[in-house]
């Protein structure tokens, strides 16, 4: 759930934030936004030299709106073209952690700024805002853990160290880690569509962008136009039971795929039994690999155990699809390669330090996860999802390892119950799920849909977890057109190309 400075002085005028008429009426509020330099994320972003950039201060508890402040970062990438519409997007960022001013790159590959300004504001404690609740010590646990059982309670222990050396950390910020939260984020976007003067703007979310996407609009949906939610994780599900049903849904639509294919079922038979097994073995007798990662020099020691088969088929599995059949049988015979490196590789890469926003993450998941959900919950989500698995596996919900341990160290209040609530609207909403979306599962979008009275739901085929960033380029190219189209004439659009996206090529090996 990760990812990754030029002057630029503005007077944020209507026209220039690309606003229509101002509401008449304004709630009061003790937020304000300030034209100023863009920010300097950790690798350059050649959009920022023409963006117009400030920040907005916003109370950092809104019960307290008296006591401390803190600052988001604010980017508007202008519309390319010259006669652009009036009304802007909004971009917001996955996680929780990631920063949307970072991911400006990905926006703006699918065209995002065609003929509307792209508006990225950092939520609340990633990588731009002030303060940053950023963790080196625990971005490095994954690499430090690489030799150790993926789901053994040595390896929960040294997850809660790291967790608590954050708090610590973090306690030189800030005094109220609790006010990291879903609730003061989709309020933070509410005063800063207030503060630019915009009458109506549209949302476009990824991944737990998308969580906070839906909290918007059930809290604030008089200023908004229209949503766009890709890769679904809803409040009223968010948690472990809902990444096991994630897990089981992409995993086995991979393997599904694999068999509908007469090339793949005959070379790896049921891949989803050795799969399977590979889990089952090695969670009962973990083996050491040496192995070489990209990027890396020299080998690395990396064990394989049954917990981190999982995680790894969640993710990066099902985004390459393709291999996941030829690495798992690889593993089978003896080669732990394929699954090892693609594993090791992203954990080992230094770039990645210092970069999400583990504050951010852990306030959302202990303040509004957890306390939603019993470890028995958990377990069994886990049972329903891959009832052979044992106990030691289903504990630790897929991209959620050792969260109610951690939570412990954490230690914040929960949010207010408002934060699970199922959002009902008849905004303009576009839908969108994936068929191998191991992580936030493809059939949320209708139990999303469910309660959206003016919904156009898609699932795209064929491609994983957030469709607008597949690696399948006919995907990615269908997904942003319809992006585009929708922003432009809402529920009338076409989604005819979805038919157009090729089968998944499985790579098949010679036999060993």
């Amino acid at each position: 759930m990760n990812s990754k400075a030029f002057f630029v002085v503005f007077a944020c005028t209507l026209a220039a934030c690309g606003a229509g008429t101002a509401p008449t009426t304004v709630a009061p509020s003790a937020s304000a936004f300030a034209p100023g330099p863009c920010p300097s994320p950790p690798d350059r972003i050649p959009e920022l030299k023409t963006a117009r950039c400030g920040r907005l201060t916003v109370p950092e508890d809104r019960h307290r709106p008296n006591g401390r402040k803190i600052t988001l970062a604010v980017a508007i990438v202008p519309a390319k073209s010259p006669s652009g519409k009036s009304d802007p997007i909004v971009w917001l960022a996955g996680g929780p952690g990631d920063d949307a001013i970072i991911e400006i790159p990905l926006a703006m590959a699918g065209k995002l700024n065609a003929n509307r300004n792209v508006i990225f504001m950092s939520q609340r404690g990633t990588y731009t805002a002030d303060p940053k609740l950023t963790c080196a010590s625990v971005d490095r646990w994954p690499a430090e853990t690489l030799n150790m059982p993926y789901d053994a309670p040595t390896t929960g222990n040294a997850s809660a160290v790291a967790t608590l050396k954050c708090r610590r950390e973090l306690a030189a910020r800030t005094t109220d880690l609790g006010a990291y939260n879903t609730l003061e984020s989709a309020d933070d976007l509410e005063d800063l569509r207030v503060a630019l003067h915009v009458a109506k703007w549209n949302i476009y979310g990824i991944s737990y962008g998308t969580d906070l996407a839906l909290t918007y609009m059930r809290r604030h949906p008089g200023g908004i136009r229209s949503v766009g939610i890709d890769g679904i994780f809803p409040p009223s599900l968010g948690g472990g039971v809902a990444t096991w049903a994630g897990a089981a849904e992409g995993i086995k639509a991979v393997f599904k795929a694999c068999r509908a294919q007469s090339p793949c079922r005959r070379r790896y038979g049921d891949i989803a039994a050795t799969w399977q097994q590979l889990v089952i073995r090695y969670e009962a007798s973990p083996q050491t690999f040496q192995v070489e990662a990209p990027g890396h020099s020299g080998k690395v020691n990396l064990m394989v155990s049954g917990g981190m088969l999982v995680q790894w088929a969640v993710s990066p599995g099902t985004h390459i699809a393709g291999k996941m059949p030829a690495s798992i049988d690889a593993l089978a015979h003896g080669d732990a390669g394929p699954i090892a490196s693609t594993w090791a590789a992203p954990k080992l890469n230094p770039a990645g330090i210092g970069v999400f926003a583990n504050g951010l993450f852990d306030g959302v998941s202990c303040g509004e996860w957890v306390p939603h959900e019993t470890e028995k919950d958990v377990v069994d989500a886990g049972h329903r999802a891959f009832p052979a698995f044992p106990l030691s596996i289903w504990k630790n919900a897929p991209n959620l390892p050792f969260m109610r341990q951690n939570c412990r160290v954490w230690n914040v209040p929960s949010v207010s119950p408002e934060v699970r609530a199922v959002t009902r609207s008849n905004i303009p909403t576009l839908v969108i799920s994936a068929q191998y979306d191991a992580q936030t599962a493809a059939s949320f979008g209708t139990y999303v849909a469910r309660t959206l009275r003016n919904a156009t739901v898609v699932t795209f085929p064929n491609v994983a977890h957030v469709a607008f960033a597949s690696p399948s380029a006919a995907a990615n190219a269908c997904a942003q057109a319809i992006v585009r189209s929708f922003f432009d004439i809402l529920n009338r659009v076409n989604t005819g190309c979805i038919k157009k996206i090729p089968l998944t090529k499985f790579e098949i090996t010679p036999p060993r």
